[in-house]
């Protein structure tokens, strides 16, 4: 199963992309304190005097400037059998209430791999008086990503391979080099330090716990996107009596199989393509046709012809191949202001310029022209495989891929053999991720986007089914998420729950 940076992380580093090429906001770039080295990021913090895992709630946070914001840190146990073991640090950056807090607001944008004290500067420009006077708000970086004691388990240069290699093998050398990347990642992280056995989700939500106890707030307030609403999900199943309130926006569906995920999303990709390629045809000056069918086959000639020449890109070590083609193009899809974006890149590329696609690709990859920013692309896997195991032979996925490509013509084969990430992956979890229902907890908000590619909207659906709490608000639109996308009816229903504690109407539509 292959989240890939699906919330909103990926959004703030497009932000900077569009900024660069004409719009954009530049008081939402990062003021967070500088990334901790990869030597340091192997060496997660000594063991601890604690004993029992309530010890840790009586640490104190030494928060300290940081820009506009506050930033500290808070200990938790790398492995919750054995909390006297050693330790990680969860970074954290607090955006402080205007007013009189009733609490804290803890936030993640989703991933895995996305920095929360990164996204804090995005979301607490976007957040309204009302709320910034309510809440203290805290972004936190989960365990081993980013700043927290980070994860890394290979080089850039070998990162890079892996990223740009052919998402689709046509040969059995291909997908045997395929393995081979992904069995490298996989050993890198195993060699790392004991931290990669304990990325799985279930070890962020008891984390999340401490963190709330720290705080001294009896139940926890949260807002998770993407991802982040799964750790919001875990979270609610471990510790239903400790719900506050809860949003969980663009919503990870629990219940379903890694291969109903990779379909769902397969549908929910092409879904937002066809709905750009709507939009590009009716302007009248579309790089890709004139109609649908002739816009779906230009871009389909378009992506296998870079899988058997890769376009030069300005780099000479990175040209466009047709993993980072379609990474550049999937990026574009979570928010629909940036479908012009797609549109100058493949004008460009047409004219043989790959060089816009691969800075759209890095965006979504989190990497500049120093190399990547952070470890999101490695942590991934590291959680995603604890969360999902999964091992599939060459030809269960090949015999997989029909039914990818009913779900999405042009993005099918590329799902269908993303089943390979797990499948090499040595570290293999404690314990299953438990089924959710959250049974016993206060009401749960969740929200879906009715043209959401990453987070499709039937997997809203699906959770506020299953949560015994869940009430449901759809958001008829296109992108990724539905609050502060534009949507005043998202807003003013998030902000009533937050702030007053109006429970929104189940199954609001806005």
């Amino acid at each position: 199963m292959n989240i890939g940076r699906r919330g909103l992380a990926a959004l703030a580093a497009i932000a900077v992309l569009a900024a660069a090429c004409g719009g954009g906001d530049e008081s939402k770039g990062s003021d967070s304190p500088s990334e901790p080295t990869a030597a340091t990021s192997q060496t997660p913090s000594g063991d601890s005097n604690r004993t029992t895992v309530a010890a840790y709630h009586d640490q104190t946070i030494d928060w300290t400037d940081c820009g506009d914001f506050q930033c500290g840190s808070v200990e938790v146990p790398m492995d919750y059998s054995n909390p006297s073991g050693q330790t990680v640090d969860i970074q954290l950056k607090r955006a402080p209430s205007t007013g009189d807090p009733i609490g804290t607001l803890f936030i993640n944008p989703g991933g895995p791999g996305g920095s929360g004290t990164d996204y804090l500067t995005t979301f607490s420009h976007e957040m309204s008086d009302q709320m910034r006077a309510h809440y203290d708000v805290i972004g936190f970086d989960p365990r081993g990503v980013d700043k927290s004691d980070p994860l890394v388990c290979v080089s850039d240069a070998e990162l890079d391979k892996l990223v740009a290699f052919d998402p689709t093998p046509d040969t059995p050398s291909e997908v045997t080099e395929a393995r081979d990347l992904l069995r490298q990642l996989g050993d890198g992280c195993a060699d790392a330090g004991p931290l990669a056995e304990h990325m799985s989700t279930v070890d962020v939500a008891r984390d999340l716990d401490i963190l709330r106890a720290v705080v001294g707030d009896p139940k926890l307030n949260y807002y998770g996107a993407s991802y982040g609403t799964y750790i919001g999900a875990v979270y609610a199943e471990l510790f239903p009596k400790r719900v506050g309130r809860f949003v969980l926006d663009g919503a990870v569906d629990p219940a379903l199989s890694a291969q109903q995920f990779n379909l769902g999303q397969a549908k929910g990709f092409q879904r937002a393509l066809d709905a750009y390629i709507n939009d590009c045809v009716s302007s009248g000056d579309c790089p890709l046709g004139s109609n649908h069918d002739e816009a779906i086959q230009r871009l389909h000639s378009f992506l296998n012809d870079l899988d058997q020449h890769p376009l030069d890109s300005g780099d000479p070590d990175r040209p466009l191949t047709e993993g980072l083609g379609f990474y550049g193009i999937a990026v574009t899809l979570y928010v629909k202001d940036y479908w012009p974006l797609l549109t100058q890149a493949l004008k460009a590329a047409f004219d043989g310029d790959g060089s816009v696609l691969l800075t759209l690709a890095d965006a979504y990859l989190q990497r500049d022209d120093n190399g990547y920013t952070n470890n999101s692309s490695q942590v991934i896997y590291a959680v995603n495989c604890l969360d999902h195991p999964v091992h599939m032979t060459n030809q269960q996925i090949e015999q997989s891929v029909p039914r990818y490509e009913k779900a999405s013509s042009v993005f099918g084969r590329v799902f269908a053999w993303s089943m390979l990430g797990c499948s090499e992956w040595p570290i293999k979890p404690d314990a299953p991720t438990p089924s959710i229902d959250a049974a016993g907890s206060a009401p749960i908000v969740v929200i879906g986007t009715t043209r959401d590619p990453a987070t499709p909207y039937a997997w809203a659906v699906g959770l506020a089914n299953e949560l015994k709490s869940g009430v449901l608000i759809t958001r008829d639109g296109d992108g990724h998420t539905g609050y502060h996308m534009g949507n005043e009816c998202v807003d003013n229903a998030v902000d009533s729950y937050l702030i007053d504690g109006k429970v929104p109407q189940n199954s609001l539509s806005c």
